[in-house]
């Protein structure tokens, strides 16, 4: 017999992560002898995967602002006479120009934001200019210049 089959190795295990979680559990380690790692972890536990930039401070100080252009009350008055005197309910002009009938309600109420091509299309329908230095002017019929 040797003398270490006579002696008992007694080992306190850590014990495992996912029962260290509660604050109780950390302090019955830690009353126990075991050494306990207690660290927090920037951004754990969190899902940020989009954090602020150091171009924070740069976009604050911007003084443009950086918004679409929007169609002006004038041409959208353009249009609403256009409809009303061609007979045309906002939806019947959409149906005819091949949009919903909201781009039509927009860009009489001045929140649209000009596209030339729908522009052009209601041109056509209306018989009116809505670009350009002659708005308002009505559109000679083609062939005729």
């Amino acid at each position: 017999m040797s003398d270490w089959d006579s002696v008992t190795v007694l080992r306190k295990k850590a014990p495992k992560s996912s029962t260290l979680k509660t604050e109780s559990a950390v302090n019955q380690a830690r009353r126990q002898g075991v050494a306990v790692d207690t660290q927090q972890k920037y951004g754990a536990g969190t899902n940020k995967q989009h954090v602020t930039t150091k171009n924070t401070a740069k976009l604050d100080c911007e003084t443009e602002e950086l918004r679409h252009d929007k169609i002006s009350l004038d041409v959208g008055k353009l249009i609403q006479q256009g409809r009303q005197g061609k007979g045309l309910s906002q939806k019947d002009l959409a149906t005819k120009i091949c949009e919903k009938q909201q781009v039509v309600t927009d860009y009489e109420a001045g929140r649209g934001i000009p596209n030339n091509l729908i522009l052009g299309k209601m041109e056509r329908v209306l018989g009116i200019k809505l670009r350009g230095k002659e708005r308002g002017q009505p559109i000679a019929p083609p062939g005729k210049k």
